[in-house]
């Protein structure tokens, strides 16, 4: 068998068999379905009526319905809870934005290795454990139900989250820009002011989508310690869980109405998110 035919040959079965290729396609077909599946029945079935829901027939062919959505906004009040929500995420992004960001920077550069120790032990601790004694003490104090212990309880989330996206972002930027700036008469603060900050520009707005994201989502702490001014969306949609029933139509309007806004801001920011979290993915 001559050289050119034993270069032939792996083509050959390279094209007769494209088995790998097709099983990548399979596999990310599964997963793409996996994920669009639940998505997909949530939207339709919060065009039905309960009785469409529980009628396999009727997946696609039913006659659409905003009963669900009049009922979400007319008789639940959800505008009230929508504000809640982004009030309590907004502000509790943007104060853990000010105190995680130069406290990543100040870890990075003079290696702070306990103290990142400590962060990473808060990110470890279930949330769940800090639900007991936060309702003991902040009750003491007549905060539970305010939107003082929400924003710190989504803090607690943050502040870690940002503190490492944050740290592996300044661990990629040369430390010669700030001592070119400090050469040049600028202050150490001055020159993360002035130099290291706009650069990192793209990571802060990555950490503070990130956290947006989890303070809107967070459930957990907000069925605990909000009170009845004070609900969250996530806590809101609880309500149509009943001790008999379900409204599952009523449920799957609240549940897109959450989603919404969530799918939108990664919709139009997936490549600030992707280069932020690439951007401090090497060092140098």
């Amino acid at each position: 068998m001559s050289a050119t035919t034993l270069l032939v040959l792996p083509e050959a079965r390279r094209k007769k068999f494209p088995l790998p290729s097709f099983a990548r396609f399979l596999g990310l077909a599964l997963v793409v379905f996996a994920l669009v599946a639940p998505l997909v029945w949530m939207v339709l079935a919060s065009f039905k009526t309960n009785v469409d829901i529980y009628d396999p027939s009727k997946f696609f062919s039913f006659v659409p319905t905003l009963a669900n959505y009049a009922t979400v906004f007319g008789q639940a009040n959800y505008a009230a809870y929508i504000w809640n929500s982004f009030f309590v995420a907004f502000v509790a992004t943007v104060l853990s934005l000010v105190l995680a960001v130069p406290a990543a920077y100040s870890m990075s550069r003079f290696v702070m290795g306990k103290s990142a120790m400590v962060v990473l032990l808060a990110r470890i601790i279930p949330g769940v454990s800090l639900l007991v004694p936060w309702y003991f003490v902040f009750s003491q104090m007549r905060l539970v139900g305010s939107y003082t212990i929400l924003i710190m309880s989504m803090m607690f989330v943050s502040l870690p989250l940002i503190l490492y996206i944050m740290m592996s972002y300044f661990d990629s930027m040369p430390e010669e820009l700030e001592e070119a700036a400090q050469v040049d008469g600028l202050t150490p603060i001055g020159a993360f002011l002035r130099i290291t900050l706009p650069l990192s520009m793209p990571g802060v707005a990555t950490a503070g989508i990130l956290s947006f994201i989890f303070a809107w989502n967070n459930f957990m702490f907000a069925l605990v310690l909000s009170g009845s001014s004070t609900k969250t969306l996530p806590v809101a949609i609880f309500d149509f869980v009943g001790y008999a029933s379900i409204d599952w139509g009523g449920l799957m309007a609240a549940a897109v109405i959450v989603t919404l806004p969530i799918m939108l801001i990664a919709l139009f920011t997936q490549k600030y998110i992707v280069s932020g979290l690439t951007a401090g993915a090497t060092k140098g």
